[in-house]
């Protein structure tokens, strides 16, 4: 394994959190993550972010503002 620096760990930190990367660049971006701090909070940002909007997506609208919406797709619908 080679530490594959912060400009890879950084630019694909999505798709290893997702485990969207293939074995050899999530056990390299892993090393970086383990031995560099910045990394690690950058990583710890976009998990809390992923798990904060996971929590939003659960929840139910309000009434009107689903009318709302619904009212306005129905609108633009109508248009086309």
């Amino acid at each position: 394994m080679t530490d594959c620096g912060c400009d890879k760990a950084r630019k694909d930190l999505e798709e290893y959190l997702r485990n969207e990367v293939c074995k050899t660049q999530h056990s390299d971006i892993k090393e970086h993550l383990d031995n560099c701090p910045g990394c690690q909070d950058e990583a710890l940002v976009a998990t809390t972010l992923t798990d904060v909007v996971a929590r939003a997506c659960k929840e139910t609208a309000p009434e009107e503002l689903r009318d709302q919406v619904l009212a306005r797709l129905r609108a633009v619908q109508a248009t086309h």
